[in-house]
């Protein structure tokens, strides 16, 4: 059986894992009567990128939906599936004997085809040639939007394609619904990359102490992924905030490269996660710098936890993601009431739109090959919400079981949104402004982790400490 493995002590992903996903496709493909008989899908993977104009590319990564038919390290690969009978083809680039120099021995196509376990594998140059001879009925080439970056993907091409009739848009929304529901060799991929990350965000908590920087946390946790896990990839750039930094929803960027000293009385809200055969995790840990909450620490953080632990006992197939933001959100309001920030009926300010004030993102998103992973607003799901303080929702479905999701709510004090709140005569009227005031620089805390949904609930594949006792036991044993 072959696998993807970066070690003997990591996971072993198997190819098989790859063959059920082209399967799953081409069934669902089947069931659709624009699909006649004759059908092939042409795919084509990620190519290198370069760094601006220089010979040096960014460390490649193959694109998502390339790498879940055929699990392919290689890039400027072709894919083909004859949608009748499943099977296979991989056409890989030609090279010239020269590249062995530089990259290493040329494999044959028959190492290719034990290696990825697909029925064939030719060369990139004889696409053309293949189609020639296979007289295709209709040819399925990938394009649609994104609804997480508005991006559309690019559909394949060969010299010769205009001769055949292709079809660039049904494709798109069936292979994404079959990567919303993910397979049982997939649940394990990611349950590994869940546990790495989650064990790299302990090693981040117990090293973290004032006076260290923001970035030194960032690179204990892509050295254990790394280096005991295997994951040479993180899933998206590294949140790493300290005190106000905290309340910056997607720190870490260039222009704020993790770079403040913390401090002692920081709150620290780190955002990571691994990525392993192409695989995501998604884990926000939220921890005082020094280890022991302070009672305004502990009072925000509660309020979080508490809304996480809500959905967490609600969340399964059948209920509503909608649902389940307004759960996190009435349940945090009232928190913040009972601890003497705001004042009023919880119902009134959820009507008001005060939640998007302290929480001004959705409860979470589909997870997988895409950290923000495909499937949100498909042609046939539940469209986007349009009251502002659901708007941001990355998808509004009815769960089902297999699908993964990040359950992350937060609060957040952000200067411009609280002075926001302040000036609203329909906000305002909720809040306790000197407790409010209290937090101005407080920053934010946030709780995620990564679910898998069931039938009859869910199982979290993060596995750090949660409660206010379990951190500061596990940040104790720094010392110890």
């Amino acid at each position: 059986m072959a696998t993807f493995q970066m070690s003997p002590h990591t996971y072993a992903v198997p190819m098989a894992l790859f063959r059920k996903n082209r399967r799953n496709l081409c069934a669902a493909l089947r069931g659709q009567s624009a699909v006649e008989q004759g059908t092939y899908v042409l795919l084509q993977g990620g190519s290198y990128v370069s760094f601006n104009d220089t010979d040096t590319s960014y460390n490649f990564r193959q694109e998502s939906f390339f790498q879940y038919l055929f699990g392919v390290k290689e890039p400027r690969c072709f894919g083909v599936l004859n949608v009748d009978s499943g099977d296979s083809i991989l056409f890989v680039p030609r090279h010239l004997e020269e590249y062995a120099t530089w990259m290493g021995r040329l494999l044959t196509l028959e190492e290719f085809k034990a290696m990825y376990e697909v029925e064939n594998v030719r060369y990139v140059d004889e696409l053309p040639k293949f189609f020639e001879n296979a007289y295709p009925k209709l040819i399925l080439t990938l394009s649609g939007v994104n609804s997480d970056s508005g991006l559309r993907s690019e559909p394949a091409s060969f010299d010769g394609i205009e001769k055949y009739v292709v079809n660039c848009d049904l494709l798109h929304p069936i292979i994404s619904e079959c990567r919303v529901i993910k397979t049982p060799e997939e649940i394990e991929v990611l349950r590994y990359v869940a546990k790495v990350s989650s064990d790299a965000h302990i090693k981040v908590m117990q090293f973290m102490a004032p006076g260290r920087s923001e970035f030194e946390g960032e690179s204990v946790f892509l050295h254990h992924s790394y280096s005991v896990g295997g994951c040479r990839h993180t899933s998206y750039t590294c949140i790493c905030g300290s005190g106000i930094n905290s309340a910056i929803l997607h720190y870490g960027h260039a222009a704020a490269p993790n770079d403040k000293v913390v401090k002692n009385g920081d709150m620290c809200l780190f955002d990571m996660g691994a990525n392993y055969c192409g695989y995501a995790a998604d884990i926000t840990c939220s921890f005082p710098a020094n280890g022991k909450f302070t009672p305004d620490q502990k009072f925000i953080y509660n309020a979080v936890l508490d809304a996480r632990n809500a959905v967490l006992n609600e969340a399964r197939e059948g209920v509503c993601w909608v649902d389940m933001h307004r759960l996190a959100s009435r349940v945090m309001l009232q928190r913040l009431k009972e601890g003497g920030m705001l004042k009023g009926d919880v119902d009134e300010m959820l009507a008001a739109g005060l939640a998007g004030m302290f929480q001004p993102h959705g409860l979470g998103h589909l997870i997988g090959l895409d950290v923000h992973d495909v499937g949100g607003y498909l042609p046939d799901q539940p469209p986007r919400p349009n009251e502002p303080w659901l708007s941001k929702l990355r998808f509004a479905r009815i769960l089902k079981a297999g699908m993964y999701v990040t359950v992350e709510p937060g609060c957040y004090f952000i200067e411009w949104l609280m002075d926001k709140v302040l000036e609203d005569p329909d906000l305002n009227k909720f809040i306790v402004k000197d407790v409010y005031e209290r937090f101005r620089c407080f920053g934010g805390v946030r709780i995620e982790d990564d679910v898998l949904i069931t039938k009859t609930g869910n199982e979290n594949f993060a596995i750090v400490p949660r409660t206010v006792e379990e951190i500061e036991k596990c940040m104790i044993q720094r010392n110890s």
